[in-house]
């Protein structure tokens, strides 16, 4: 497992019998170094989950230049699994990655929009992200299923956490404390990662279908952007360029 915080990150490994790594995806150097460690000390991986997420309280621009939800929420995993790809082909791995339902919301978008998440507010900024992760992820499929890697990605539910709080949406913070309802709409950590359990202990291809977007178990419809193979194909490119 791999965590930003290293107290909080030793303290659930070691409830959890397990190994782990810090890294602080606002910094890229860490994720390349975290992705060295990981091909040095695991020369098979079943199945990649890429979970890390978050939303900026106002615009930030990290140490790499980049606006920082899009850092965090987007390129720093698209780095990892790209960094760690040569290990994923051979194990014929499962790359799972988190996304949300706010995706299907947004409006026609372009590349442009994709790539310049600090030109919007932070709650608009992770809804692009996670919009980039299912982009991401149909093009990892598109790109490497025929040589054994499926990638899915899901959203987990809403979560009831200290997210909005601790990102700063009055959006999500408001309905947490003063919307009674949404407990209807909300779930438990545990709830929300039962998905992704899921997903990683079941066979592609057999109970789940590489390439696809998740909810409650099921294929659903994500933004119409999703399906644009060549906007996917433009986006990872750009991605790529990026990071060389």
């Amino acid at each position: 497992m791999v965590g930003r915080s290293e107290a909080k990150t030793t303290a659930v490994a070691a409830e959890l019998g397990v190994d782990y790594f810090v890294a602080d995806f606002a910094d890229l150097s860490q994720v390349r170094a975290l992705a060295d460690k990981i091909r040095s000390e695991y020369p098979r991986i079943d199945v990649l989950a890429n979970n890390a997420g978050g939303m900026s309280r106002a615009t930030q621009l990290t140490a790499d230049g980049y606006e920082k939800t899009y850092q965090v929420n987007y390129l720093a995993p698209f780095l990892l699994t790209t960094q760690l790809l040569t290990v994923l082909l051979d194990s014929r791995a499962t790359v799972i990655n988190t996304t949300s339902s706010s995706q299907k919301m947004l409006p026609r978008v372009t590349i442009t929009t994709l790539e310049n998440t600090a030109h919007h507010r932070p709650s608009i900024a992770y809804v692009l992200t996670k919009l980039a992760i299912v982009l991401f992820t149909k093009e990892l499929h598109r790109r490497y299923h025929g040589s054994g890697l499926s990638a899915v990605t899901f959203h987990p539910g809403y979560v009831n956490s200290n997210f909005g709080d601790a990102s700063g949406s009055r959006v999500l913070t408001f309905m947490k404390h003063h919307v009674p309802i949404s407990a209807r709409f909300t779930a438990t950590p545990e709830q929300g990662a039962e998905q992704l359990v899921w997903l990683a202990s079941s066979r592609p291809g057999v109970d789940w279908t590489s390439g696809e977007y998740y909810s409650r178990h099921k294929i659903a419809k994500a933004n119409r952007a999703a399906y644009d193979p060549r906007l996917a194909g433009e986006l990872w490119e750009s991605t790529m360029a990026k990071l060389a």
